[in-house]
């Protein structure tokens, strides 16, 4: 009895791994890199975190992660033009928790600033495009093809016959352009591999509680 509860928490830890691993298609920026924090550049007349931006792809349902200090600095979610007068008086949200985590559940530009005016000035700011959703593309109408009426005949003349209907021509549809699909993260590969890993081993263990059963 006790190989056999073993053999199912073994299997429910595994199958719990894999539904997370599963969830975890989207993916974290730390903002800045891997080893940078949310505070005043050492230049401040370099745009460090405008650069790092441009080099990073952001699709809806990622994260980004902003690292600092709470009791010195702060992230404001802000609009355009606050964001480019480093107006901190009124954001739209406000994060002072020192280890923010936003959700980009939309596409287009995301504006952010440092909390404190002077830092902003110096380039503790960012602003991150987040990627269409090109999942679903509506196809354009056909356009619909119109006959011109006959034209009427000169006075004195009899007018012509009606010229026979037009034979309907098969038209060979035209093949729907190919969905553009971004290059996948490294971090989505890695989970396709761990996915099929660990799905693997639950199986197998699965199978062991099966026939211990």
């Amino acid at each position: 009895m006790a190989r056999l509860n073993q053999n199912a928490v073994c299997a429910l830890a595994l199958l719990s791994v894999l539904f997370l691993i599963q969830k975890g298609n989207a993916y974290e920026f730390k903002v800045g890199g891997s080893k940078a924090t949310w505070a005043v550049p050492s230049d401040p007349n370099a745009s460090i975190y405008n650069q790092w931006a441009e080099n990073s792809r952001f699709q809806i349902g990622d994260t980004l992660l902003f690292v600092y200090a709470p009791e010195k600095d702060s992230v404001l979610h802000v609009t355009k033009d606050d964001y480019t007068s480093c107006n901190t008086k009124s954001p739209l949200e406000k994060f002072t928790d020192g280890h923010t985590v936003f959700s980009l559940n939309q596409s287009g530009p995301h504006y952010f600033i440092s909390g404190v005016t002077e830092n902003c000035l110096k380039n503790e700011k960012v602003v991150v495009i987040v990627m269409a959703d090109r999942s679903k593309r509506a196809s354009p109408p056909s356009p619909s093809a119109e006959v011109p009426p006959p034209s009427p005949a000169p006075a004195g003349q009899e007018s012509p016959p009606p010229p026979p209907p037009p034979q309907a021509e098969e038209m060979n549809p035209t093949p729907a352009p190919s969905q553009e699909s971004s290059p996948p993260k490294t971090k989505n590969g890695a989970s396709s591999i761990v996915n099929g890993f660990v799905g693997t081993i639950a199986a197998f263990f699965g199978s062991v509680l099966v026939l211990a059963i």
